[in-house]
């Protein structure tokens, strides 16, 4: 990537996704020198013709050593990177006893163990950046995690304990290197319409009356508390206020859900 002066760079990863691509496209509209990982190589390459800025595809499966290193490599070669965007994930919405166990390890591996891998690599290859660039600003490492890394949901427990697992990961971290020039943050949106999401999970949603984000909206939420001071943020309301009385007073979101366990449930049933 020809690097343009005095513009910061940024890696999004699951850019091919909803969320991670709308991200990606606002930070480039937010004149950021922008490296859109993922492994649909068409929808990089029409993210890339809808940039309005300077932006270059990294084709690549996190999940596989070979293919971080790689990206790693082509992404940190002459750039320094100012930020880290862990955006790729997968989801399920699957009755705990019928989740399989390649279900729940790809789950687990793609939304926790494979984001951990990658920003233990992305640090090391940013330390070595350093050294050629004496006068790195601050980095930014935020993962964008759910509100469902909060809240445990019925028929998200896979997913929930994925998400969780990622923020508690970023809190360690923010703490670990507390005395340092870097921040870990995490971004948690809540239901947000991409194709992440099965039929299911839209009809759910739709019958509790549930908000549902577009990915735009997610997008401009990001670059909000990109710019701010915050370590963590959840989108939407009453989300953020299930979140703080979740953290207190558990009893009240248990008997909140239990409610309308019904309505979920009903969704949750496989189909014939």
């Amino acid at each position: 990537m020809e690097h343009i002066k005095g513009s910061k760079t940024c890696l999004v990863t699951g850019a091919s996704g909803g969320i991670g691509g709308a991200i990606a496209k606002m930070l480039c509209a937010s004149g950021y020198n922008v490296f859109i990982q993922g492994r649909n190589k068409d929808k990089l390459q029409q993210l890339k013709l809808a940039m309005t800025g300077n932006c270059e595809v990294l084709l690549g499966d996190l999940n596989k050593t070979e293919d971080r290193e790689r990206i790693l490599d082509l992404a940190f070669a002459n750039n320094r990177i100012d930020l880290l965007v862990n955006a790729a994930g997968i989801s399920s919405f699957t009755a705990f006893e019928e989740t399989t166990p390649e279900l729940i390890n790809e789950l687990m591996q793609t939304n926790l163990i494979t984001p951990m891998l990658f920003t233990q690599e992305f640090l090391t290859k940013s330390k070595s950046s350093a050294e050629d660039h004496p006068h790195h600003e601050q980095l930014n490492v935020i993962q964008v995690g759910s509100a469902f890394g909060y809240i445990g949901y019925p028929g998200f427990s896979t997913y929930c304990a994925s998400k969780f697992g990622l923020r508690g990961f970023t809190e360690a971290l923010a703490r670990e290197y507390s005395d340092t020039g870097i921040s870990f943050r995490y971004f948690a949106p809540r239901a947000t319409n991409t194709n992440i999401n099965a039929v299911s999970v839209v009809d759910m949603n739709k019958a509790l009356g549930n908000s549902i984000d577009s990915v735009d909206e997610v997008a401009k939420a990001f670059i909000t508390f990109l710019n701010s001071k915050k370590r963590q943020q959840v989108i939407g309301w009453p989300e953020k206020l299930f979140v703080r009385i979740n953290g207190l007073i558990p009893i009240l979101v248990d008997n909140a859900i239990q409610s309308k366990l019904s309505i979920i449930k009903r969704y949750l049933q496989p189909s014939s």
